[in-house]
């Protein structure tokens, strides 16, 4: 099967196709033909060895990465934290799931959807995909709206709040828009120009573009403010919060965060119906990979960037 590999840490030109052999299921997994996956923000900072914190904390942090992820380069060759796709071969003791099913799945920090086939646990962040999206719609679904959806449930938002999503506009950012309306919030969304229409044809009841206004010295507070991007300069966090206002910031999630099967069966539910949409910026089938993750590390998608994976008659 043909696979992405990261040789090494560096550019996108590190990440190489590669025909490696197809897995086989052990007794309790499934085996997933993917078509689809995503550049996820994740990808682009394990391939780059970036955590991303900031120029201090990068400093400090990356000797810890290169612990965790490996020295000369990521052990988990195969990079990919979002997929979706077809059944092909179930194990033995599988019951959930049948040969043929339509599936989305995240495999967080274990990574590998940049391949044409994985296996993956029966118990894991797997579920059945919403009937009324595409594989390519589906995808991103499995990190992104999980994210938005375990930080906002954090925040306890309450029917007419005001909730402020700085970096409205990327992958955790519009899904948390559309999180925070179906918890009958009032939604500002913060991001550039070229993306105002874009957060308000998703739910955002009021718009900033924070290249002509600081959201912080516009006289509002927040019930809520969630930096899905972690951008938020320190001293400004609390500055526009309500007297019992959350802040919540995608980088620091205020306590351990495990995915589960069953926050993906509710955004299942949200999708199929209608409350929650995907969007998509751009698609790449998987042997453009380096142009995809080139245009994600210029740091300007809106919502998600899609990879498809074809496979032969």
């Amino acid at each position: 099967m043909k696979a992405v590999i990261c040789t090494k840490y560096g550019s996108p030109e590190v990440l190489e196709i590669h025909e490696i052999e197809k897995p086989a299921p052990r007794p309790d997994e499934l085996l997933i033909k993917i078509f689809a996956t995503t550049v996820h923000i994740g990808d682009t900072k394990i391939r780059r060895l970036a955590p991303g914190l900031g120029p201090v904390a990068d400093f400090f942090f990356k000797p810890l990465m290169r612990i965790i992820l490996g020295f000369r380069g990521p052990r988990k060759k195969i990079l990919g934290m979002e997929l979706s796709g077809e059944i092909e071969k179930i194990g033995e003791n599988v019951t959930r799931f049948k040969v043929g099913d339509s599936v989305f799945a995240s495999t967080e920090f274990q990574l590998g959807a940049y391949a044409q086939f994985r296996c993956f646990a029966e118990n894991g962040v797997v579920a059945l995909k919403p009937k009324n999206m595409t594989h390519e719609e589906a995808a991103p679904v499995s990190n992104g709206g999980i994210t938005a959806l375990i930080h906002l449930r954090k925040a306890d938002i309450k029917k007419e709040e005001k909730v402020l999503i700085y970096g409205a506009s990327g992958s955790v950012g519009t899904y948390a828009i559309q999180i925070a309306k179906y918890y009958g919030a009032e939604v500002t969304a913060v991001c550039s120009s070229q993306n105002l229409e874009l957060v308000k044809s998703i739910g955002a009841d009021k718009v900033i573009d924070y290249t002509k206004l600081d959201f912080t010295g516009n006289g509002e507070t927040y019930d809520v403010i969630y930096d899905a991007v972690g951008k938020i300069e320190k001293s400004k966090r609390k500055k526009s919060l309500s007297k019992l206002g959350r802040y919540l910031n995608v980088l620091n999630p205020s306590g351990n965060i495990k995915l589960k099967a069953e926050d993906l069966l509710f955004l299942k539910e949200l999708c199929e119906a209608g409350k929650l949409k995907t969007v998509i910026d751009r698609v790449y089938p998987l042997e453009e990979i380096i142009e995809a993750h080139a245009y994600v590390d210029k740091g300007h998608k809106k919502g998600n960037v899609v990879i498809t994976v074809e496979h032969g008659s």
